[in-house]
């Protein structure tokens, strides 16, 4: 037994730490630092997983469900550590979009930033999700750099306060990044204001009293939430009985059903089929489930389904059942009074797999009632409108999984449940095997969904779940201001130019001789004219392949708008831009991973002449190798100083010097 209060907790202290030691703590690193401590810190976590295992035992999870919830925890973090090191600046500015010139001149631009918030990130869990619904809010606040404060459900509270003392005891977390509350928190609210973010999981009804709180109304809280959800799996025309379509359909409506005893926020509750087969899938989910379910003790190797989180929920899902079978539906397995077979009633709180079926499919209860827990409906379409129609009866849902081969069903039923759900999951007998299945929220992709689902995004899809703990602001000025607040140079500002002669008579060095530790943003290398020759551009078309009429034939490529006469091929320029900068001996950088935003405006022509201005863009140090990542400013001009190309080079380039370079 496990007791859990908050009696003279102050919680206004709690805010106010994680403003202070908390912001303090986290703002002394870098956007890279802070990925990498996740890194280690779902490494820590892996290594004790077992004490969390033993723990969600006694919450009725079995192990494939402690699968879902603790590793999959886990490998959320890993995830999120691995995008933001490989997608985000190391530095705390998040640049968004590009930039807009505002003057003439380019004296004036504007563009937006992210910088994070100054305020707490807090989390109101549900009890389903202990471990996985803390860290996937948990991994994306902590690289925006916000602390958490952690307010888990009741029920299953210690086992997240488990995994948050294994995470304090790893010594990676700083001081104040995360705090626990554990029992009633009902003033928290009290004591936020526009610095802080919510993010709540858990009933419609709560989610709504929260959201009624004056400072959410008034105060500016930001809020998001993850709430009921009566998601669908869908049966196309195409995937009927014979079909591995079929197949793959029984399997993932009887998975959704049976993990984590059916109590998860993207179980199936409606299985929409066409009505000729609502035999078939009925009889089908009943043979599948009586003969692979084994209800009993999480412990034991043959349980697959556990108990439920409590007595209570028991009680409710049964309540809900009732309710579904009071307004018509029709009993086909289960039930409050079903068969939990060897399972101890007393002792656990068991639902057997329970199946309905509706001989009207648009009943009001079955699109509004969810029972949490191991239960679906099999609800008959007619075609595809009025499965579209019934889909979105539910109000808003988190997912959908669609069961069809054929992409023209595919297609049709994208645009017409697309603005219903969050997200649609699309199985057929290529990817039934590879599929993470429609209940797996995944860190790369959104996780939530409109209306009743909540109208928010726990999960932002990859690295936009770091920008929901971050403000957008436009910022505007001159190049070298909005350099310095970005730490991007933009054309435009200061920059530290050398020339081929300044090189060659010592008094400039090629910012390609310059290690990490010495590049400079704003380090920039000016080359000289190279003349376009006809040959030039005949010999690349023919070593190339790229005979293209534009570069070969003079009368057809005057007869083009968009060209004087034979021109040279872009890619024949970058290739000669990439000779008139690079510095051929071996030093700092090490290799050119990239070319970027690549853009062509001028043609060049035989007879003109190209130049090249090559500028440090960004330096992205890494922080677990020798060597980091340079963006590299690239312009192209004719000999009239006209823009011929623009484009972004990316190397690698090594931290430091080494003698033989030097």
């Amino acid at each position: 037994m496990c007791r859990i209060s908050t009696d003279g907790l102050d919680t206004r202290a709690a805010v106010e730490h994680a403003r202070s030691v908390g912001q303090a703590g986290l703002g002394e690193l870098t956007i890279h630092q802070r990925a990498l401590r996740l890194k280690h810190i779902a490494g820590y976590l892996d290594e004790h997983k077992e004490e969390l295992y033993a723990l969600s035992d006694r919450t009725g999870a079995t192990r494939r469900d402690h699968l879902i919830d603790v590793d999959g925890g886990i490998g959320t973090l890993r995830v999120f550590s691995s995008k933001g090191r490989k997608e985000l600046p190391n530095t705390n500015v998040i640049i968004d979009g590009d930039v807009e010139q505002l003057s003439r001149d380019g004296s004036f631009l504007g563009e937006h930033i992210y910088t994070r918030l100054t305020g707490a990130a807090v989390q109101i869990n549900a009890f389903n999700f202990p471990v996985w619904g803390m860290l996937e809010k948990l991994g994306p606040s902590f690289i925006a750099g916000v602390p958490t404060i952690v307010k888990p459900a009741s029920q299953t509270a210690y086992v997240t306060q488990a995994c948050v003392r294994l995470m304090l005891e790893s010594g990676l977390v700083p001081d104040g990044a995360i705090q626990l509350i554990s029992g009633s928190a009902r003033d928290l609210l009290d004591h936020l204001d526009h610095r802080d973010h919510v993010a709540f999981t858990g009933s419609a009804a709560t989610a709504q009293m929260l959201r009624s709180h004056r400072n959410v109304q008034e105060g500016g809280v930001r809020f998001t939430a993850e709430t009921d959800s009566l998601n669908a799996a869908i049966l196309g025309p195409d995937a009927g009985p014979g079909t591995p379509e079929f197949d793959a359909f029984i399997k993932s409506v009887t998975l959704e059903m049976t993990a984590k005893a059916g109590q998860k926020c993207t179980a199936v509750r409606r299985t929409i089929v066409p009505s000729e087969h609502v035999d078939a899938v009925v009889e089908a989910l009943r043979s599948r489930l009586e003969s692979r379910v084994v209800l009993g003790d999480p412990r034991d190797e043959a349980t697959t389904v556990g108990a439920l989180a409590s007595k209570d929920q028991q009680a409710e899902v049964g309540r809900a059942v009732q309710t579904l079978l009071s307004a018509g539906g029709t009993l086909c397995l289960g039930g409050p009074e079903g068969d939990v077979g060897t399972a101890d009633a007393e002792a656990g709180a068991f639902f057997p797999p329970t199946v309905l079926s509706f001989d009207d499919a648009r009943t009001p209860e079955v699109h509004a009632v969810e029972a949490f827990g191991p239960v679906t409906s099999v609800l008959g379409y007619a075609d595809v409108d009025d499965a579209v129609e019934l889909a979105a009866l539910g109000g808003g849902s988190l997912v959908a999984t669609v069961c069809t081969h054929d992409p023209e069903t595919a297609a049709a039923f994208a645009r017409g449940i697309g603005s219903h759900h969050g997200r649609v999951l699309f199985l057929d007998h290529d990817d039934a095997k590879t599929s993470t299945g429609h209940g797996s929220p995944l860190p790369h992709l959104v996780h939530g969904g409109p209306g009743r689902a909540g109208g928010g995004e726990e999960l932002g899809g990859g690295l936009r779940a770091v920008k929901h703990y971050m403000q957008r602001t436009a910022v505007q000025g001159s190049p070298d201001l909005l350099t310095g607040v970005t730490g991007v140079w933009h054309r435009g500002a200061r920059a530290n130019t050398a020339t081929p002669a300044t090189v060659a008579s010592g008094e400039a060095v090629h910012p390609f001789r310059k290690s990490l530790a010495e590049l400079r943003i704003g380090d920039q290398f000016a080359s000289g004219l190279r003349t376009v020759d006809l040959e030039d551009i005949l010999a690349f078309a023919e070593s190339t392949g790229d005979t293209f009429y534009a570069h070969t034939d003079e009368e057809a490529a005057m007869a083009n708008p968009f060209f004087p006469r034979r021109v040279a091929h872009g890619y024949l320029l970058v290739s000669w831009a990439a000779g008139l900068f690079v510095e051929p001996a071996p030093g700092p950088v090490l290799a050119n991973t990239g070319l970027e935003n690549l853009s062509f405006q001028t043609p060049v022509t035989y007879d003109d002449s190209i130049r090249v201005t090559l500028t440090a863009k960004q330096i992205i140090p890494r922080e677990t190798d020798d060597y980091g990542e340079v963006r590299w400013d690239t312009v192209l001009h004719n000999q009239h100083d006209e823009v011929v190309a623009t484009y972004d080079v990316l190397t690698r380039v090594a931290k430091e010097k080494k003698p033989e370079w030097a």
